[in-house]
């Protein structure tokens, strides 16, 4: 099969740091290209890939200080796209809906994979105008908010099983990977820590927009709790160990998160995450096994100290069992093949989800062995 992914120009494709979204885009890409299909990658000019790659900028935007604004480089990374799109069997779009209006034509051979938040009061009407494109999203939670559109699956994220090892042992600290803004929630994994009188590392970007909240907010609190130790951002080797030696990871969001690629990553470690119960958290926790859900602060404290009562194998085997890019990518592709034989899933089933959405991309699993 000829399949086109196109990448947002934020991160390269894989990111030398934070960039969810090109992750997976990575990992997707590589397995499609391993199993023996015809792969041509739209993406910076600096990510590393084993498809045909498309250079649509010279570097990632984010780290390009010249780059000023990101919109014309995708403007014209699009273009590139639309005059190509006779050469691909599939067109996999992850950019959210910048292309929506030039895909018409060829729109019965495109997926469009949501990965950001769907609660904004300004996309309803959007999606509600385009609601033929074909759409994945990657949790049931993020669709509640969407008017009907034309959903073909839910696709859990999948990661590599050897790119993040398992670690039996942890070296007693708590961790919080991600970014400092404040639906993360990095002003409650300090004072989780503080309380449960645990050591507590911080691997975080700063993006501009968050700024001031950094600064008014979460340094203030770094100088007043000695326990918590700001690392800074990390690349994927240094994830690896940053994750692998934590007792648990702390998710204490405070928003409708999609999905949640850290949660995974931390399981392909071993290590138990304690998520606070938003979005998509119960889809991807498996309560007891893999981690602990919790209700809010004073909740999560009790978690710290039973977190321990988690056995690390059965951690790692909860992600090998629901989120490796082997599973990810057999997903994508039984939704590629629906595509090239013209036909479409049901759009909306009597609970308001995919109908397949349980066959492409089943619930928290039965308790694990």
């Amino acid at each position: 099969m000829k399949i086109a992914q196109i990448a947002p120009l934020t991160e390269s494709v894989p990111p030398k740091f934070y960039g969810g979204t090109e992750r997976i885009v990575s990992y997707l890409t590589e397995e499609l290209v391993r199993r023996g299909h015809d792969v041509t990658l739209f993406a910076s000019g600096d990510s590393n890939t084993s498809a045909e790659l498309v250079a649509c900028c010279d570097v990632a935007l984010r780290l390009n200080p010249n780059a000023q604004n990101h919109i014309p480089y995708h403007i014209m990374m699009l273009e590139q796209v639309r005059r190509r799109a006779d050469e691909f069997d599939v067109l996999h779009f992850h950019v959210d809906v910048l292309h929506f209006p030039i895909i018409r034509e060829f729109a019965r051979r495109t997926v469009t994979t949501l990965h950001g938040r769907l609660d904004l009061p300004d996309l309803a009407q959007l999606y509600a105008m385009f609601d033929d494109i074909p759409l994945v999203s990657i949790s049931n939670d993020q669709r509640r908010p969407m008017p009907p559109v034309n959903w073909l699956g839910t696709v859990y994220h999948g990661l590599p099983p050897d790119i993040l090892p398992f670690r039996p042992k942890a070296s007693g600290y708590l961790a919080f990977l991600g970014r400092i803004s404040p639906e993360k929630g990095p002003e409650a994994a300090m004072a989780i820590a503080a309380r449960a009188g645990m050591p507590l590392k911080i691997a975080a970007k700063i993006d501009a927009v968050d700024q001031s909240f950094w600064s008014e907010k979460v340094e203030p609190q770094l100088l007043r709790y000695p326990n918590v130790e700001f690392v800074g951002e990390i690349d994927e080797r240094q994830k690896a160990e940053f994750l692998g030696g934590a007792a648990a990871l702390l998710f204490p969001i405070d928003w409708p998160e999609p999905f949640g690629l850290v949660t995974i990553e931390a399981m392909a470690c071993g290590t138990p995450v304690i998520a606070f119960n938003r979005g998509a958290v119960p889809e991807v926790i498996d309560d007891g096994v893999s981690g602990l859900i919790v209700e809010g602060v004073d909740e999560a404290i009790g978690a710290v100290r039973r977190i321990g009562g988690l056995e690390r194998p059965r951690v790692r085997r909860a992600f090998e069992r629901r989120f490796t890019v082997e599973r990810m990518c057999s997903d994508y592709l039984a939704i590629y093949r629906t595509l090239e034989r013209n036909e479409r899933f049901p759009l909306v089933s009597r609970n308001g989800f995919a109908a397949n959405a349980d066959a492409i991309a089943s619930p928290v699993s039965d308790e694990l062995a």
